[in-house]
């Protein structure tokens, strides 16, 4: 049984890069890779995982995590063959469904930093020094590929319907209707996806958010298609408020304001495009991934979103 679990914590890799340099035991090894699922996976996929091969999955979900909140976007290249793994092993079981959806959203963006990692040249690097990363695309690149990507894509199974019974949802919270269409980034309009570290439903948020935001935990109201669609409006409402901008209010939704802001404040920064490269990898592809679909779905830019005006 030992040499199961060992297997599991070896394949971890990153998570366990002090061991790289560090004298740890047996034991040492054993301890960090069930803390790391102890700390960062929700209860519900602990759970799931006694079905599948929590070697693989182990590995990759400690993977994911910390590259999508890693510097560089083209890290996210080096997941591609582990989700080609993982996800079947999700999909094969019924308990692990949820994060197969959640997984399958996100393979676009590792596909992408595949992209970008064949086509962005190396930094030039002075004789006797160490390679330096692939730097970061700029917004502008971004948007393109991004754009470039999703130009023939049809919308998600569902997703015509879902998009026009929350439209008025949005509307009645004072946020573009149009930006329904996140729901597409974060869930693929699939209402049970479920991320790992506990996110759920097609706006795909976390338990402290859904809480502050007044939905119920039993039963999680963010399985709801309305409800969770009148959460994330009011939430949008409330970054778009604070930032005056829609590219920051959404980055604010991927990241968090506190992180957004502080970069702001450190790059004496006003808009997403100042900061964009020094964001979180998933980040920097989030927001000009949201702008696509809008173009592709509804014609239209984040700039040129309006805000409904009210009936009252």
């Amino acid at each position: 049984m030992k040499r199961v679990c060992l297997l599991a914590v070896v394949l971890a890799g990153p998570c366990l890069a002090m061991a790289q340099t560090d004298t740890v035991t047996l034991d040492d090894l054993l301890q960090q890779g069930q803390q790391w699922l102890q700390e960062n996976a929700d209860e519900n996929v602990l759970r799931a995982l006694q079905q599948v091969d929590q070697a693989r999955v182990q590995q990759f979900l400690q993977d994911i995590e910390q590259r999508f909140q890693g510097d560089y976007v083209v890290d996210l290249a080096q997941l591609r063959q582990a989700a080609a793994t993982v996800l079947p092993l999700l999909e094969a079981h019924e308990e692990t469904q949820p994060y197969a959806a959640w997984l399958r959203t996100r393979l676009d963006y590792l596909d992408v930093a595949d992209e970008f990692r064949l086509t962005i040249p190396p930094s030039k690097v002075e004789p006797g020094q160490p390679a330096l990363p692939i730097p970061n695309p700029g917004p502008a690149v971004e948007r393109k590929v991004w754009q470039k990507r999703l130009e023939k894509r049809p919308a998600p199974a569902g997703s015509a319907r879902l998009a026009a019974e929350l439209k008025p949802v949005f509307a009645a919270q004072g946020v573009p209707a149009q930006l329904v269409w996140l729901a597409e980034v974060e869930s693929s309009f699939n209402p049970t996806a479920r991320s790992p570290v506990g996110a759920a439903g097609l706006f795909q948020l976390m338990p402290p958010t859904a809480k502050n935001l007044g939905l119920a935990s039993r039963p999680d109201e963010r399985l709801d298609p309305e409800k969770s669609a009148r959460a994330a409006a009011r939430y949008l409402k409330y970054l778009h408020d604070k930032f005056k901008d829609w590219p920051l209010a959404l980055a604010a939704y991927n990241v968090g304001e506190g992180r957004l802001q502080k970069l702001l404040d450190r790059y004496r920064a006003r808009t997403f495009d100042q900061v964009a490269t020094h964001l979180p990898a998933e980040t920097q592809m989030y927001v000009p991934r949201i702008e696509a679909v809008l173009q592709r779905r509804e014609g239209v830019t984040l700039a040129q979103l309006e805000i409904p005006r009210s009936k009252g």
